[in-house]
């Protein structure tokens, strides 16, 4: 009889993308996978296009600031627990996988109460919230960056890296300079900044064209409404959102310039693209983007420009050094063992579901 394995984690593509990694390796294993998310999340669309049974449950956003919601939201959590239990209760897996994002603290507890094994995810190199209310709970936590270790339960913590999405890495260059437009010789500088976009890096870059143009095509994904159709120059062009075309993208990119959110740093190192980092500032985060930046600057796999010291002289200066140094960067990135961490996550769930609880393929 095949094994159940919950997968749970949203309010961000960062937190559900790692999971989907997952599934061909789970599937090869031969184990049922359903996702567990918020109710009427951003994760069920992506969840259900994967072709995965969807169960919401009710939770509730731990903020830092005050709000009044934070005097109902542990109310709604207690509720996502109680709704939680009731579906591993009635589903019986034999481990949850948790992602991140606020979702999974009702789907965690839950599963401790219930008697199951749940291995939770860090992907950024400080523990966010959400991470720390779920930590107590969980048997195994694995980190994406060596730094998190030392911030994590000694006993729990294992070093894997993040699962990448299998698709990255089928990406064909020549298609994706043909999709930009990018003819002749120039190389590409690929210019992203998440699924929202990044308004400071893309004004940014838009002062910066007449100096990165005389070296690069510049193929820009400005982000939802971000694009600025006032904007003209040859050698670049501007996509508000790009999907399918993604990999041909990255494939065809000689270096990149970016946020530094945990997916899409390690998806550079998978992929071996040297980055330039510019890392969401204090004023907008709780500063996990640059401890990410930084560490892979320590690494030697990224460069990093602080928002607040960037200009359009200083973007154009760091993009030319990191394309004069790009060699150095690749070569770096080659000698990591943390490029892809399904192997490792999975190597992971095995273990802490026992042997008596490892499928196999076709039972």
């Amino acid at each position: 009889m095949k094994q159940t394995i919950v997968l749970t984690g949203g309010g961000t593509a960062g937190h559900v993308m790692p999971n989907l990694a997952l599934l061909d390796g789970l599937r090869e294993m031969g184990f049922g996978i359903v996702y567990i998310g918020g109710k009427n999340g951003m994760e069920q669309k992506l969840a259900e296009q994967a072709g995965l049974p969807y169960y919401g449950v009710s939770t509730g956003k731990m903020r830092r600031y005050w709000s009044a919601k934070n005097l109902t939201d542990p109310f709604r959590v207690v509720k996502g627990v109680g709704e939680a239990v009731a579906l591993i209760r009635k589903l019986k897996p034999a481990l949850v996988f948790s992602k991140g994002g606020f979702v999974v603290v009702p789907v965690v507890m839950a599963a401790r109460l219930c008697g199951v094994p749940c291995v939770i995810h860090e992907g950024d190199s400080t523990p966010g919230l959400a991470t720390k209310l779920a930590m107590p709970f969980a048997r195994r936590i694995c980190a994406t960056f060596p730094e998190t270790m030392r911030l994590l339960p000694k006993k729990k913590a294992v070093l894997t890296g993040v699962p990448i999405r299998r698709e990255l890495f089928n990406g064909d260059a020549a298609v994706g300079r043909a999709f930009a437009g990018a003819s002749g010789s120039k190389p590409v500088l690929l210019v992203m900044g998440g699924s929202s976009g990044a308004r400071a890096i893309n004004i940014a870059v838009r002062a910066a064209l007449p100096l990165l143009t005389k070296q690069f095509f510049v193929a820009h994904i400005c982000g939802k409404n971000q694009v600025d159709e006032s904007v003209t120059a040859a050698g670049y062009v501007q996509f508000e959102f790009v999907a399918k075309e993604l990999p041909d993208l990255l494939a065809a990119a000689d270096i990149v310039v970016s946020r530094a959110g945990a997916n899409a740093v390690n998806e550079f190192l998978a992929l071996q693209k040297p980055a330039l980092l510019i890392p969401l500032p204090l004023t907008q985060s709780r500063g996990d983007q640059i401890d990410n930046a930084e560490s892979f600057a320590r690494q030697g796999f990224a460069m990093m420009l602080p928002e607040e010291d960037m200009t359009a002289e200083s973007l154009a200066t760091a993009v030319d050094a990191l394309f004069t140094e790009r060699v150095q960067y690749i070569a770096a990135m080659k000698k990591s063992a943390l490029a892809d961490g399904v192997t490792e996550v999975l190597r992971v769930i095995q273990e802490t579901m026992g042997n008596k609880y490892i499928a196999t393929k076709g039972e």
